[in-house]
């Protein structure tokens, strides 16, 4: 591929959940993951790049170069398989061809077939080994600007799965909701991992498209209304960056509304407030002054 990628990029964006469960943890009855001890929401970065898959799948799927290495139900030996046929090459079980330039071209392969593996990375070193790709693109853990409360919900089923029961009353069940959320979540795209991995500026529209509009194909009862709110980009000059990722994204904070004016989340003028319960609640704010040299600031939904 052509095109590919030549600045470093960090971003920050928010999303917010309505009377919904974003991330539910398997292992507490999928409760909405939080902090144990803060009491803070968290959503699992490996649940937001399973998003951006889907929606990549979804609008580009049928484009060459945009499949998707993990589906949901993939099995990934056969995946790999593919990069072996297409080079006319029989896979040994779990080695790379000897010939490094083999090795390569089957890793290439990969690489410029699935959007996945050119932007998260992937190691493909199972039964039939692939090799490695260290992606560019690294998402963090999702965390709630203030603590959540989540709220079980008792729920009744009206029907019943064999005619044997039909006489039983109503089963009785439960669902975990949060009456409100925002989320805060960082990425980091390195353009030095592009370089190797093939990620070019057309993934790169692609993935913040993605980060826009994920949500609206990702809609379920349990998920409630979720929704991206805004999304804060600092692009570099430079392949290797001109300021340090995290002085750039402490420019962006968050204050609670209030009718006297803006106030700290943790201050205790907001915790005097009501909960927040929509986004209007909150003020995203963004520190222009003085950015440092060779750093955009883009606010593309502003």
């Amino acid at each position: 591929m052509t095109n590919i990628l030549q600045n470093r990029i960090e971003f920050v964006l928010f999303f917010d959940v309505t009377n919904g469960n974003p991330n539910g943890d398997p292992d507490a009855g999928n409760r909405p993951r939080t902090d144990p001890e803060t009491g803070h929401g968290l959503v699992s970065n490996v649940c937001l790049k399973r998003k951006i898959r889907d929606y990549v799948s979804i609008a580009k799927g049928d484009e060459a170069g945009f499949e998707i290495f993990q589906t949901n139900g993939s099995i990934l030996n056969n995946q790999q398989k593919r990069a072996y046929d297409a080079l006319d090459l029989k896979p040994e079980p779990k080695k790379l061809p000897k010939d490094k330039s083999v090795a390569a071209a089957v890793t290439d392969w990969m690489a410029k077939t699935f959007f996945d593996v050119r932007a998260f990375g992937a190691v493909m070193t199972t039964e039939v080994n692939a090799g490695q790709v260290r992606g560019p693109v690294q998402i963090e853990f999702a965390r709630s600007i203030e603590p959540v409360m989540p709220m079980e919900i008792s729920i009744t089923r009206g029907s019943v799965t064999n005619e044997k029961d039909a006489d039983k009353e109503r089963t009785m069940g439960s669902k975990y909701i949060l009456p409100y959320g925002l989320y805060r979540v960082h990425g980091y795209i390195n353009a030095a991992m592009a370089d190797k991995s093939g990620f070019t500026k057309d993934d790169l529209e692609i993935l913040m498209i993605a980060l826009r509009d994920m949500l609206d194909l990702d809609r379920s009862a349990t998920r409630g209304e979720m929704a991206a709110r805004e999304l804060v980009v600092f692009r570099h000059d430079s392949k290797l960056g001109n300021a340090p990722a995290h002085r750039l994204i402490e420019r962006v904070s968050v204050k609670r509304a209030s009718a006297g004016g803006p106030v700290d989340v943790d201050s205790p003028e907001a915790a005097a407030l009501p909960p927040a319960r929509k986004f209007r609640d909150y003020l995203i704010e963004v520190d222009e002054a003085d950015m440092p040299k060779g750093v955009a600031l883009e606010r593309p939904w502003a």
